[in-house]
C-alpha cells in the first residue's frame, strides 16, 4: 500500500493524468480527434523528436546538454539528399548520412570531454556550425526525387494499425534505453557522474569515456531521425527542423529529467513525448498559428524546468513535517 501510494506521488503519475486530461480534452474540442488518421497524424509527427529525446535523456542526467540535434539532422538530410542525387544509391546515402551524425556527435564529445569545455557553450556553436554546412552541401536547393520505397517507409503505416514504421522503431530503441538507464550497471553509472562527477571518477567511472559515448549516440540517434524526416517528407534541404531541438529539451525536461543532472526516468520522458504531440495535435486541429503553437512550447518548457523541481521541493517539506511530527511523538 505505501508502495501504491507514493507512486501516485510521483511526477510520472502527474504526466499520465496529463496525458488522459489532453485526450480528453482533444476528443471535446474535435470530432476528428479520436480518428485512426489523426492517431497516425500525432505518431508521426513527433518520432523525431521522440528519437532524439532518448539519448538527450540520458545526455542531461549524466549533467550535460545537446543543443546540435536538429542541426545534426538537417546536415545529416542534406548530405542523403546529395549522396542519392549523384549515386542513385539510397544505401550508401543513407549509411553516409549515418556516419555524419556519429562524426558530429564524437566532434561534440571531444570537445566537452577532451576540452572540458561546456556541452551548453559547444552545442549552440555546433548547432550553428552544422547548419551552416548543410546549406555548404546543398545550397538554398532541394532534393525531393527519392525512390518509392524510401518514401513509402516515411508515408506508410505497419499493415493493420495505424501506427507509422517509425513508432516501430521509436518502441524498440526507448525499450532498450529504458532497459540500459534503469536496469544496467551504465545505467546508475550515468546518475552517479550527474549527481557528483568527481565523485564519480573517485568511485572508478570512467567519466569521460561515458559522456563520449553519450554524445556519439546522440549524434547517430540525430541522424536516424533526419533519414526517417526525409522519408516522412520527402525532401532534404537544409532547414529541415529548424527549432526541434527546442522541443527535445522540452520533452525531456517536461518529462522529470533534472536539468541539472541526476535525476529522472525514460517512462517520464515517453509520457512527456506524446502529451507535447498531442497538445501540438490540437492546436492544430484548431488551426492555431505556428507562432502560437511555439509559445506553447516556450511555456511547456518553462513549466518542465520548474514543475519536477518544485514538486520535488514539497515532497522534501512534506517528509520533514512527518519526520518532525514522529520525532515529537516519540518525545
Amino acid at each position: 500500500m505505501k508502495k501504491l501510494t507514493s507512486l501516485l506521488k510521483t511526477w510520472e503519475a502527474l504526466l499520465v493524468v496529463l496525458l488522459l486530461v489532453s485526450i480528453l480534452l482533444g476528443s471535446l474540442l474535435s470530432p476528428y480527434f479520436l480518428s485512426g488518421f489523426n492517431f497516425y497524424a500525432i505518431t508521426s509527427n513527433i518520432m523525431e523528436i521522440a528519437i532524439m529525446a532518448l539519448p538527450m535523456t540520458l545526455i542531461i542526467i549524466a549533467g550535460e546538454i545537446d543543443l546540435s540535434v536538429a542541426s545534426v539532422l538537417g546536415l545529416a538530410s542534406v548530405v542523403l539528399g546529395f549522396l542519392w542525387q549523384r549515386s542513385n544509391s539510397m544505401p550508401l546515402a543513407i549509411v553516409v548520412a549515418l556516419l555524419v551524425g556519429l562524426v558530429a556527435g564524437y566532434f561534440n564529445g571531444v570537445l566537452v570531454t577532451r576540452l572540458a569545455l561546456p556541452s551548453l557553450v559547444i552545442t549552440i556553436g555546433t548547432l550553428a556550425l552544422f547548419r551552416g554546412l548543410a546549406y555548404v552541401v546543398l545550397g538554398d536547393q532541394a532534393v525531393s526525387n527519392f525512390p518509392t520505397a524510401f518514401t513509402n517507409f516515411g508515408f506508410s503505416t505497419i499493415p493493420g494499425t495505424e501506427l507509422p514504421w517509425s513508432g516501430l522503431i521509436f518502441a524498440a530503441l526507448a525499450v532498450i534505453f529504458a532497459v540500459v538507464l534503469h536496469f544496467s550497471r551504465l545505467g546508475r553509472q550515468l546518475y552517479a557522474i550527474g549527481n557528483n562527477k568527481e565523485a564519480a571518477r573517485f568511485a572508478g567511472i570512467n567519466v569521460a569515456r561515458i559522456k563520449l559515448a553519450l554524445f556519439i549516440l546522440s549524434g547517430l540517434l540525430a541522424a536516424l531521425a533526419g533519414v526517417i524526416f526525409t522519408a516522412r517528407f520527402s525532401s532534404a534541404r537544409p532547414d529541415n527542423a529548424v527549432g526541434f531541438e527546442l522541443e527535445v529539451v522540452t520533452v525531456v525536461l517536461l518529462g522529470g529529467v533534472d536539468i541539472f543532472g541526476g535525476r529522472g526516468s525514460l517512462p517520464g520522458v515517453v509520457l512527456a513525448t506524446f502529451i507535447v504531440a498531442i497538445l501540438q495535435n490540437i492546436l492544430g486541429l484548431k488551426n492555431i498559428s505556428g507562432d502560437i503553437q511555439s509559445l506553447a512550447i516556450g511555456l511547456l518548457l518553462i513549466l518542465s524546468v520548474l514543475g519536477p523541481n518544485l514538486a520535488r521541493r514539497i515532497q522534501v517539506v512534506v517528509a520533514r513535517r512527518h519526520l518532525a511530527v514522529g520525532s515529537s511523538k516519540q518525545v
